[in-house]
Order: C-alpha cells, then sequence, then structure tokens
C-alpha cells in the first residue's frame, strides 16, 4: 500500500531529495518533452530517462523554493495534469532505487515518499521483482532460491546473491535492496538518435559489398552508444538508391542494446526485408532509436557462454580502439567493406 509521509513525520536527520517521475504509457514524445520542461522549472537538475520517467534532484530545489519534498511533488502532479493533462506518479526517495520503486507502487494520480531512514523498512515487503533493476530472468533465479522479498533479498549474503545472479549484477542487487544506491542525479535532456552513414563511390549490386558495409556501420554505432552510455529500443535502417529512390525501415530490439550481436541481428533483418535485388545502391544510414541510458537496462543472466565471451571480447576490442583507433580491431568482413 502507498504511504504519503507528511512533512511533520520525515525524520529531522536526513531529507529525502531524489524525485522519480514516471509518466503514461504510450505518452507521445512532444508531451513528454513538455513534461521535462515542467521538471526544469522546478529543479536545474534533471535526468530525462526516455521515453516516459526522469529524475530530479531536489536538494537545491528545496532551498530555493523553501518547502519541502512532498509539497514539489504536489506542485508538479498539478502542473502536469492542469497545463498538460497528463497525469504522473512520484517516487520521492533517497536515492534513484527508492524512488524509482516508490513511483512504480502507486497508480497516478499519487505519490510516495520514503524517508531516508525508513528505506529499507518501506523496501522490505515489496516483491522482490518490484525492487527497480531487477528484470525478470533475475527475480525468476531468486524465486527458484526462495527468495520473494526485498526484505529476503537483503537478508542473503551477497556472496550468494552473487553467485545466483552473476558478479555486477549481484553486488547492484545486494546492496540496492539495503537501500545502498550512491548514484547521483546527471544532468541530461531528451537524447537526441544517433546516426552513423556510408555512401559508396560508385552504385553497388554486390550482395556480399553491401552487407559488408551494413556491417561496418553496426560496429560504428554500437562504439557510438557504448562510449555515450547509452542503448537503443529501436533500429531504422534507411537506403539510397540510383535515381534518388530510396526506402526505410524501423523495428524495435526485443531488450534495449548496445552491442554488435544484437544490434548487427536487427540490422540483417532489416536489409532482408528491404528485398533487394537489382537495386543499385549509392548509400546507407542505420539509426539508433528510442535511447536510452545504459544504466536503465536490466542486467539479465545468460546461459549462454559463446554470446558472454563475445562480449567480453567486444569489451577487449573497445579498449584497443580507445587507445589505437576505432579502425585497427572490426569483424573480417570490415576490412573488405566497400566504404
Amino acid at each position: 500500500m502507498a504511504v504519503m509521509m507528511t512533512k511533520e513525520q520525515m525524520p529531522a536527520g536526513g531529507v529525502s531529495s531524489v524525485m522519480h517521475v514516471r509518466c503514461p504509457d504510450r505518452l507521445r514524445e512532444e508531451a513528454y518533452r513538455r513534461v521535462l520542461e515542467e521538471l526544469a522549472g522546478l529543479s536545474p537538475v534533471v535526468q530525462a530517462l526516455p521515453p516516459i520517467a526522469a529524475l530530479v534532484e531536489l536538494k537545491g530545489a528545496l532551498r530555493y523554493h523553501g518547502t519541502d519534498a512532498r509539497r514539489l511533488g504536489d506542485i508538479l502532479r498539478v502542473r502536469t495534469l492542469s497545463r498538460l493533462g497528463v497525469d504522473v506518479r512520484v517516487g520521492i526517495g533517497p536515492s534513484i532505487t527508492v524512488a524509482a520503486t516508490a513511483s512504480a507502487q502507486i497508480e497516478p494520480p499519487g505519490g510516495v515518499l520514503v524517508a531516508p531512514d525508513q528505506a529499507a523498512r518501506w523496501l522490505a515487503p515489496l516483491p522482490v521483482d518490484a525492487l527497480h533493476g531487477i528484470g525478470p530472468r533475475q527475480a525468476n533465479a531468486l524465486h527458484d532460491y526462495g527468495i520473494h522479498t526485498v526484505g529476503l533479498l537483503a537478508a542473503v549474503d551477497p556472496a550468494t546473491v552473487q553467485r545466483l545472479l552473476g558478479g555486477r549484477a549481484g553486488r547492484l542487487a545486494a546492496d540496492r535492496a539495503r537501500g545502498i544506491d550512491p548514484r547521483p542525479v546527471i544532468p541530461r535532456t531528451l537524447p537526441a538518435a544517433a546516426t552513423v552513414r556510408c555512401a559508396f563511390d560508385r552504385h553497388v549490386l554486390d550482395g556480399a559489398a553491401v552487407r559488408a558495409a551494413l556491417l561496418d556501420l553496426v560496429v560504428q554505432l554500437g562504439l557510438l552508444l557504448r562510449r555515450r552510455g547509452q542503448a537503443a529500443r529501436a533500429l531504422t535502417l534507411t537506403l539510397k538508391f540510383a535515381g534518388s529512390g530510396g526506402w526505410e525501415k524501423t523495428r524495435r530490439l526485443t531488450e534495449p542494446s548496445a552491442h554488435d550481436e544484437d544490434l548487427r541481428d536487427l540490422a540483417y533483418r532489416l536489409m532482408d526485408a528491404a528485398g533487394l535485388q537489382r537495386g543499385r545502391l549509392t548509400a546507407l544510414a542505420l539509426k539508433g532509436e528510442d535511447l536510452i541510458d545504459a544504466d536503465q537496462v536490466a542486467l539479465q543472466i545468460s546461459l549462454d557462454d559463446a554470446r558472454e565471451a563475445r562480449l567480453v571480447a567486444e569489451e577487449a576490442a573497445d579498449r584497443i580502439r580507445d587507445k589505437f583507433g576505432a579502425g585497427v580491431i572490426g569483424p573480417a568482413a570490415v576490412f573488405r567493406r566497400a566504404c
């Protein structure tokens, strides 16, 4: 049950200063941008989490407005509803994890404010899959071990959680179940799409050359997204033909990703959907769309050892590129590419 703590109930020892705002599903991008503008009117530190969420750092805003966090949450909900017709859910807590978990526990209109010294106790009775950052596969793995609530997860030895979920994912889950999350709110506007392009020197009919060029774009896009700390929810492939003709199609990824393997598989399916036969290509463009922060992508358990090995190789290749340049390593086909 959602409980809104009043100002008088707040402990004197701390202030919940992170606000997580969750908009209705399928909100249009223009409406989402206007919600971000309303947030910017409350605080200068707003982190967009497209397509429907955002984080707000309230410390400076509380001093500036001379009020408490509960009141700022009420002001935001009144403004978005009266000005935009958008009913938002507001979670306020001492950390990103607590605030984001809180905003998911209620239906609009409403808000949940969790005091700093109450975070672990508030989280404890929640289902483990309600903890922000826990994906379905992770929840299933915890359920199989008999861990059904956040409190039970917090009580389990962190080393055991790491064995169940993997090293990094296990450490994060164990800490966040205890209310530990030192991440700051980082100002970030709604991210633009990431696009990479290739223009051929001459009209191309060779399917192998086209596929090699597309693979080159996949590698470029994946590297760009990983360096920016973003992941794509969808890809758009654009083909330009001789005579000013063109073709474009967008498809969504199964899960947000910035990994070459995931981007490549979808890019190849897009190319296959184009049904090229004798079309004379002059250029390609690959766009990553509906971008989100990489931190927002749930770390899922994988039993595919080959995939895990490829991800490790990808990290190593990124380090080599950072040190020696982007063109020193890549798929063999890329070094025979047409552009």
